[in-house]
């Protein structure tokens, strides 16, 4: 077995964030170490274990590239060229034995986190053009972990296992969550609406999304005259955002609590996204 010195890393990460990713990519690791038959289907997937592990570990390859300046087209953003660029690389990439998928998923995010402690690559501006369009660095980062989180919980769905997410996690996923909201806003769905929602993590931040003629904003803190609060259990937004968890399910549950002048808004809110 290989033997690798690890760095806690610093510099220009948020502080917890690099801790953050290393932990959940040895999480999954974890979960796929010993499985014999990746064939087993991941639950509200067409993908299986073996396709759901190769996934990650190209995209945590993707994610290092980008980190240390590559430029690496994949798709353009939407959702049906981001599922289309996932197909064709699983096609070229063929790969889905779960031990060396668990070992290059550790070893790409530990990539990243080595690009990322390096300054950016001479002649770029330190800004990586992703799948989901232009990001600071930190929020590339933020987005590595939030994409691990939303795979790496179905892949523990898929095994019986506990999943690896947790407040202090989705909180770290938050930067990329705020950055992304406006560019995979639903066109259909924000049409013609006007509100003002407080969006409220339990225990965590708040922050402010306003719709108004087809555009979405994000706000650090509450807007002004908000139209409907919603109080959210961490683990349930991340999932509801990902598309892994009905938001009724979570109502039901009481991990969603709404009030304000127009709370009926709150069940259409998450329906005003894509999944990313």
């Amino acid at each position: 077995m290989r033997t690798t010195t690890r760095q806690d890393i610093t510099g220009p990460l948020p502080e917890g964030l690099g801790q953050a990713i290393r932990g959940t990519a040895d999480d999954i690791a974890a979960l796929l170490r010993g499985v014999r038959d990746t064939a087993v289907p991941v639950p509200g997937s067409q993908w299986t274990v073996g396709e759901a592990a190769a996934h990650l570990a190209l995209a945590n390859e993707l994610m290092a590239g980008l980190a240390a300046g590559h430029e690496r087209p994949y798709g353009d953003g939407t959702p049906q060229s981001l599922a289309g660029a996932n197909e064709r690389s699983l096609a070229d990439f063929t790969e889905r034995r779960a031990e060396p998928l668990a070992a290059m998923i550790t070893e790409q995010a530990e990539a990243f986190l080595d690009a990322m402690a390096r300054p950016a690559a001479e002649g770029t501006d330190g800004t990586p053009t992703t799948p989901l369009g232009p990001m600071s660095r930190d929020v590339l980062a933020s987005y590595l972990l939030t994409h691990m989180l939303g795979h790496g919980y179905d892949l523990a769905r898929a095994l019986g296992r506990p999943h690896m997410i947790d407040r202090t996690r989705v909180g770290l996923c938050m930067p990329f969550m705020r950055a992304v909201m406006p560019r995979v806003a639903d066109a259909s769905a924000t049409a013609g609406l006007t509100a003002r929602y407080t969006i409220r993590l339990r225990g965590g931040e708040t922050f402010g999304v306003s719709l108004a003629d087809g555009t979405v904003r994000v706000t650090a803190g509450p807007p002004d005259g908000s139209d409907c609060t919603i109080l959210i259990e961490p683990t349930a937004f991340l999932l509801v955002a990902l598309g892994r968890r009905d938001p009724w399910r979570a109502i039901a549950r009481g991990q969603i609590v709404a009030w304000g002048r127009r709370p009926w808004l709150a069940p259409r809110f998450p329906a005003l996204f894509e999944a990313p």
